[in-house]
């Protein structure tokens, strides 16, 4: 059986913008703007004198809708000033780079990502999170990958501090999911790649997090915090390139993103940010695992960096742990288990890890 396999090309620093014209030459000269407004507004000044005196022009600057739904793509896919356009520039977060992966995969378009927040891996990955028109979630679309990323370090360090502190919480998961879902089986070639990376992806966020998160709130940007936007963007990024080809096998996310699809259900957990719930089910991950040494010393870094490390932490009651779990049953992630988890023992490892956290503070406090 043949495939493909299609990995990031990325240009990082607080300059990496003045690479543009050399990247697009290959693509055309005319390029539309899909983003954010806040990330359309903080780039702008950055993309036009970066494109200032070459071949590139910018045709104009549009919002994506607010959320990454196949309505607010097709609605861009019908605009004649996308339609018109060489190379679509996606600008901003996850859902912004979403939308845009969406739209020029279904025009054929070639796609440059400049995200705008270190909070995920959506500008170099081969895969989109789409939505309901409600804000629930709906399926995952697997595009077509950029063909080249801009990472802006400078405009990164101006984000809201708590985009790239989710963004620890949810790349702090990569290697256990990775590892703890593939643990049944006898990988290929590229899955093995991807595992064996996503073994690299936790060290540089104990290394370097909580100097980069002090970076962020001082708004400049230094070696910890692009370390870490690294790690978050392009790391993470190639392990799920690597280890998602549906519907063959899927090694990207497990049990910790299960937490975080039943805590979506839960009367108060679904006011909390993806990479915060995520950091609890890391947590979660290697209790079921028995892994309770790494998850003591992970804990003990989630406590410090504010993540975490019980349900009380989200004000998701163990009464709500049943509902989880129906929820997480419905997830591509529950699809792709390991054959030895069982919704009962899922059920356990929260009540478990619910009980460490709180003998946790308790020490402590």
């Amino acid at each position: 059986m043949s495939y493909d396999v299609c990995l990031p090309n990325y240009s990082i620093g607080s300059d990496c913008y003045r690479e543009i014209p050399h990247f697009a030459r290959y693509y055309g000269t005319k390029a539309v703007v899909i983003g954010g407004k806040t990330a359309m507004a903080k780039a702008k000044p950055e993309l036009e004198k970066a494109l200032q005196g070459s071949a590139v022009t910018i045709l104009d600057y549009l919002w994506f809708g607010g959320d990454s739904t196949y309505e607010n793509g097709d609605a861009l896919i019908a605009n004649e000033t996308v339609q018109q356009a060489d190379i679509i520039f996606g600008v901003g977060g996850g859902r912004a780079c979403d939308t845009s992966k969406y739209v020029a995969d279904k025009l054929d378009k070639p796609l440059f990502t400049f995200p705008t927040v270190g909070s995920n891996c959506a500008s170099v990955t081969a895969i989109c999170v789409i939505y309901h028109p409600d804000g629930s979630f709906r399926e995952y679309y697997y595009p077509k990958i950029a063909e080249h990323t801009f990472i802006h370090s400078g405009i990164i360090a101006d984000s809201p501090y708590e985009l790239l502190w989710a963004g620890i919480g949810d790349a702090l998961s990569k290697e256990y999911e990775a590892v703890f879902s593939s643990k049944d089986d006898r990988l290929s070639h590229t899955p093995l790649m991807g595992v064996q990376l996503s073994r690299i992806c936790t060290q540089p966020l104990l290394e370097y997090g909580e100097q980069a998160l002090k970076a962020c709130q001082a708004k400049q940007s230094d070696e910890a915090l692009e370390q870490v936007v690294l790690d978050i963007i392009v790391s993470t990024g190639l392990v799920s390139n690597m280890t998602t080809q549906m519907p063959n096998y899927y090694y990207n996310a497990s049990l910790a993103h299960c937490v975080y699809y039943g805590a979506t259900v839960t009367k108060e957990g679904h006011h909390h940010l993806h990479g915060e719930i995520v950091a609890l089910g890391v947590l979660c991950l290697l209790t079921y695992a028995h892994q309770l040494e790494e998850r003591d010393r992970i804990m003990a870094f989630n406590a410090r960096l504010g993540f975490p490390i019980c349900f009380d932490d989200l004000e998701i009651e163990e009464s709500e742990f049943a509902l989880m779990a129906d929820k997480a049953q419905t997830s591509t992630e529950w699809q792709f288990r390991p054959k030895d988890v069982t919704r009962e023992a899922f059920i356990q490892c929260m009540r478990e890890q619910n009980a460490a956290g709180r003998a946790y503070r308790n020490k402590k406090a």
